[in-house]
C-alpha cells in the first residue's frame, strides 16, 4: 500500500528524476525544438484539421468532421480557435437553403504548419535510435 507524501516537502525535482535516468551521451539529445513548437498547431484535433487543409484548396465541415473524427462540437471548438488565430478562413454560406460552411488554410495558417512539419522532423531526425 502507497504511503501518502509528506505535503511539507516539495514534490520531486523533474530534472533530479531525469538525470538519474539519464545514459551518458544524453545531454546531447536535440529536444529543444519540441519546446519551441506552436501549440495552437501541436494540440492532435487541431493538427488533424490544419494537415487535412493542408492538402486541399477548401473543404466543408462535414468533409472535415468525416475526415477528423471529430464530433460536430469539437470541430467548431478548434476551427474557432484556427480561426481566432488567422490559420483557418471560415466561409458560412447556404445551398438550396441549407447551411454549408467551407473553411481554407491561409497563407498564415499554411507557414504555420509548415514550420511546425520542419520543426518537428528535424528534431525527431535528430534523436538517436531508441
Amino acid at each position: 500500500m502507497a504511503t501518502p507524501r509528506d505535503s511539507s516537502r516539495p514534490p520531486p525535482d523533474d530534472d533530479t528524476a531525469a538525470t538519474a535516468a539519464s545514459r551518458p551521451g544524453d545531454e546531447d539529445l536535440a529536444v529543444d525544438g519540441l519546446l519551441g513548437v506552436d501549440k495552437l498547431v501541436h494540440e492532435p484535433a487541431r493538427l488533424a484539421i490544419l494537415a487535412t487543409l493542408a492538402f486541399v484548396e477548401r473543404a466543408d465541415a462535414t468533409f472535415l468532421q468525416r475526415q477528423t473524427g471529430l464530433t460536430w462540437g469539437n470541430l467548431s471548438s478548434h476551427v474557432s480557435k484556427l480561426e481566432s488565430a488567422g490559420y483557418v478562413a471560415v466561409d458560412k454560406t447556404f445551398v438550396d437553403r441549407k447551411p454549408r460552411t467551407l473553411l481554407a488554410l491561409t497563407p498564415h495558417g499554411r507557414a504555420a504548419f509548415l514550420e511546425y512539419r520542419r520543426r518537428m522532423l528535424e528534431t525527431l531526425d535528430g534523436l538517436p535510435d531508441a
